[in-house]
């Protein structure tokens, strides 16, 4: 069954930065934090201070992966420049992002020069509170006029925009905002990342929110859930029900299936974040080919 990643990170030089500060490669696939915070950021083999594209298509080869989203991370920092040369060297294989802070001075320059100039697709924001932006700023709404200015530069070009908001225990979880950019921008395709990161003791609240972003324009990856269901183990049988839950709320056409690897792959391997899909009864075999590779496919690749 062909299958394209619509949630994977590469990394040519880990620069990242968050509400523990900057985080640097320190070799061994770890990384630190500015606080002295340490952690696995890439799993054994591959690579010991960075994660590139040559290695990411050797492990999408042997599961089968045909295509990848590349996303821009706050754990990695920004690789605009590194997801260029991706992209012009590997055009068939990648949909590369590109990302801006949107408190930068000149962020509208520079996202008209990747967009105009670099002709990047796929404009990536990592909002969330506990490791976006804002864990770096204060709190602010995404659907606020600094920002819809940006949703509407990207629905000019015709692009797409994904959004990770976090958990709804955070300032960065906003359904309502959500709803508010897809109704301002009924021409831009929206990806809400982690599915909106469900938490067990707020499942009504999060199958509410998906209520109200069941939209035209707004699709969901599904990447990171194994982890975010923690301590569910592979197969992830708990993960499944609440993948079978979204079907109900959005139908199957709004779900893409993701690894949120390297960071994810540290947890468990990238094998079973790849085939666990295909363990439970959440999808039927139809439906695993539209998850696996139609859906992302027409989100970023048409």
């Amino acid at each position: 069954m062909k299958k394209i990643d619509a949630h994977l990170h590469l990394a040519q030089i880990v620069a990242g930065y968050c509400r523990r500060g900057e985080s640097r490669a320190i070799g061994g696939g770890r990384a630190a934090w500015g606080n002295g915070e340490e952690f696995q950021l890439f799993p054994e083999g591959y690579g010991d201070t960075h994660f590139y594209a040559e290695r990411a298509l050797e492990i999408m080869q042997e599961n089968d992966v045909e295509k990848a989203v590349l996303m821009h991370g706050s754990l990695y920092g920004f690789q605009n420049r590194y997801h260029y040369e991706v992209m012009q060297k590997y055009p068939d294989r990648f949909c590369a992002s590109c990302t801006v802070d949107p408190f930068m001075t000149d962020h509208m320059a520079s996202l008209e020069y990747f967009l105009g100039e670099q002709k990047f697709h796929l404009v990536k924001f990592e909002i969330s509170s506990g490791g976006g932006l804002m864990g770096c700023h204060e709190p602010f709404d995404i659907s606020g006029s600094r920002m819809m200015e940006i949703y509407k530069m990207i629905e000019r070009y015709k692009g797409v925009l994904a959004l990770d908001v976090g958990d709804i225990t955070m300032p960065s979880y906003q359904p309502m905002s959500l709803a508010r950019i897809s109704e301002a921008c009924p021409g831009l395709k929206i990806t809400v990342c982690h599915l909106l990161a469900p938490m067990r003791e707020k499942k009504k609240e999060w199958e509410l929110s998906l209520q109200l972003l069941s939209r035209e324009n707004v699709r969901f990856d599904i990447s990171s859930m194994p982890k975010i269901m923690d301590p569910d183990r592979y197969p992830y049988p708990e993960t499944h029900e609440y993948l079978a839950r979204a079907k109900e709320i959005l139908g199957v056409g709004k779900l893409m299936w993701g690894t949120d690897a390297p960071f994810a792959a540290t947890k468990d391997s990238y094998e079973h974040l790849t085939d666990y899909l295909t363990k439970g009864s959440a999808f039927t075999e139809k439906e695993l080919e539209d998850v696996y590779y139609n859906n992302a496919a027409d989100q970023y690749f048409s």
